[in-house]
Formats: C-alpha cells, structure tokens, sequence
C-alpha cells in the first residue's frame, strides 16, 4: 500500500469517528431534550404509551373523555365500599342530580372513581362513567376522620386529581355528601383558576382568611393549578399528620402562590352551602355539603332531610317567594351535631 493510500485511509477512518463523534453527540442531545420536554410538559404523562402509567391514563383519559363538557370539564367523585351500600352516600348524592334544577343533563359528565373492587361493581350497576383507581392499600371500610387509612385516602385524591389536571381537564372535585340541588356552573367566577366552597365565608370572594372546604372545587387546567396542586401534594411532607385541606389552609397564603399567579375564589356559602352555616333561602343554594359533622349514619339521616326539603320547595307554584322564604327553612343539621371547624372537611 503505497503512502498516500495510507494517508487516504487514515483520513477516512478519523471523518468516519468524528462523524460517529457528531452522531453521539446529537442522539444524547435529542435524549436530553426528549427528556426534558417530558418533564416540563404540563401533560407528561401523554409521552408514556409504553409505560405502565401511559397504559393507566390512556384507560383513565377514555372514561374522562366520554364524560367531558364541549371545554374538556368532568365533575369527579371519589368511593370506597362503605360509600356505595345500598342507603348509603351514592344513593342521596346520584338522587340530587335527578331532582336538582338544571343538574340532571350533568350526570353525563359525572365520573365516578372507586378505590376497591366492590365500588366499582356498585358503580357499573348505576352509572356509565366509572373508573377504578388502583391505591393498593386496603381503603374498604369507612374511613374515620384523621386515622391514617382517612388521611391516605385524602392524599391520594390529591395525587389522583393532579394527574386529571396534566392530561388536560378540568374539574369540578364533589364529595358524595355534597348535594347538587341547582346547576353550580352560572355561580362559577370565569376567570378563576381554583374555586373551592368554603366552611365559613366572610363576605369577599378574594378574602385567603375564607375558611375553605375542600369538598367542592372547581379547577381548570393549566400550568398554574397544576403546580399548586404539585406543590400542595409536597407539602403533606411539611404538615405530618395533617390532611389535605388543612394543609391548603396553611399555604393558601404562600409567596409560592403568588409567585405562580394561580387565582383563587372562595365561593359563597349562600350558593354553596353547609352545614357549618346555617342558610335560610333555597332560591340560591347551588349544592349542599354536610360538613361540621361526623359519623355517616348522622350525614345520610340529615342529607335525606336535605333531599325532602328541596322536593317541597321545587313543587311549590311559581310566585310565592315572599311566602316561601317566611314558611320554609332547611331542617338539617338534625342528626348531625354541631361542631367546631374542620371537623369533617
């Protein structure tokens, strides 16, 4: 071989390694970049099809999906076993979507999320949007205020519904005891990003002293909700022992919070009532939500109440609100005996 072929091969094989050297180099940048547009992304989840959660959110997405308004908006409930007995919670809960005003055509976009096996067999017998969460701890029975199996269940909701916000819907979250008596969206503040009923409401929607209840909440979808409800879930690890919403009443008024722009409305208690505050006219409740109170025999008994004063005012003729408001008044909290705050949130 003569010494310019020598020459010309050795040429050869170093535009072959830096050409190697450039290829390397390009495929770890598009990884990086891969990687990070995966994280950043306010919807990472879509990236995984392969994965063991893409095949969990693909399942989760088609239920929402099928349940989502024209704006990508499902109401979302969560069940365990002792919430779907026959009497129980679901019975009263799914009844107040029938009877409300305005709210029957709102169980299209009802999902019912089950944390066992048999709720959501109870679910697929009288509902279409049903989806079972996989939580893996035994979360069956009823779940008593503040014991460790209430305050798994209580985080993992958070968790769950953070995920819900990064496929791209919004939500309104409903407890089961929480009654829907008339349509709530028209009460809805349209620039609000977090919207959350409250237990004591002191007159202005802006007002962070509002003693928020996290058992009715409506949120929309974007960057800022889905880094508050990040951030809310990180800071269980700063309140130990602490439920969901008494951590959000800690950090409502967080530097974090401000710094994201998220916007935050308290609603009303004369449109999203409870049972912490007595509320005298049925013309402008919205829902009904049995909190300050504790045992479920005592919620289902007073939520019946509940449902059977609402009858008795929907069938009364048109023009006798004067008379309506002097003659009638909610007789629940009954059963229900009244405590102080965040008794049963």
């Amino acid at each position: 071989m003569t010494r310019s072929e020598v020459d010309f091969l050795g040429d050869h094989q170093n535009l072959i390694f830096r050409r190697s050297r450039v290829i390397i180099i390009m495929l770890f940048l598009g990884v990086s970049v891969s990687v990070w547009t995966l994280y950043d992304s306010p919807y990472p989840l879509q990236f995984l099809p392969g994965s063991a959660m893409g095949v969990y959110d693909l399942k989760l997405e088609s239920v929402l999906k099928n349940a989502s308004m024209e704006d990508k908006t499902v109401i979302i409930t969560i069940l365990n076993e002792a919430w779907v007995e026959p009497g129980s919670l679901l019975d009263p809960s799914l009844e107040s979507f029938k009877i409300g005003k305005g709210t029957m055509k709102l169980l299209n976009h009802l999902v019912i999320i089950s944390l066992d096996r048999k709720a959501h067999d109870r679910c697929l017998n009288v509902h279409h949007n049903c989806y079972k969460l996989d939580v893996g701890n035994n979360v069956s029975g009823e779940a008593y205020f503040m014991t460790p199996s209430y305050l798994e269940m209580m985080w993992k909701k958070i968790e769950f519904l953070t995920i819900v916000l990064k496929l791209g819907y919004n939500f309104v979250f409903t407890r089961t005891r929480t009654m829907w008596l008339q349509d709530p969206f028209p009460r809805f503040f349209p620039n609000a990003d977090f919207q959350i009923a409250c237990d004591r409401y002191h007159g202005n929607p802006q007002d962070r002293n509002n003693d928020s209840n996290g058992g009715f909440i409506f949120v929309k979808s974007n960057k800022r909700t889905i880094n508050f409800y990040k951030y809310w879930y990180a800071s269980r690890l700063s309140y130990p022992g602490q439920h969901d919403q008494d951590v959000l009443n800690r950090i409502k008024k967080s530097l974090f919070i401000s710094k994201i722009g998220l916007k935050i409305v308290f609603l009303d208690t004369a449109n999203f009532a409870g049972f912490c505050e007595h509320i005298i006219d049925f013309r402008n409740v919205c829902t009904m939500h049995a909190n300050c109170c504790l045992g479920l025999h005592n919620k289902i008994a007073d939520l019946k109440l509940v449902l059977e004063d609402w009858k008795k005012f929907s069938v009364l003729p048109p023009g006798h609100d004067d008379e309506v408001r002097a003659s009638l008044s909610w007789r629940a909290p009954r059963n229900c005996r009244k405590l102080g705050m965040h008794t049963s949130p």
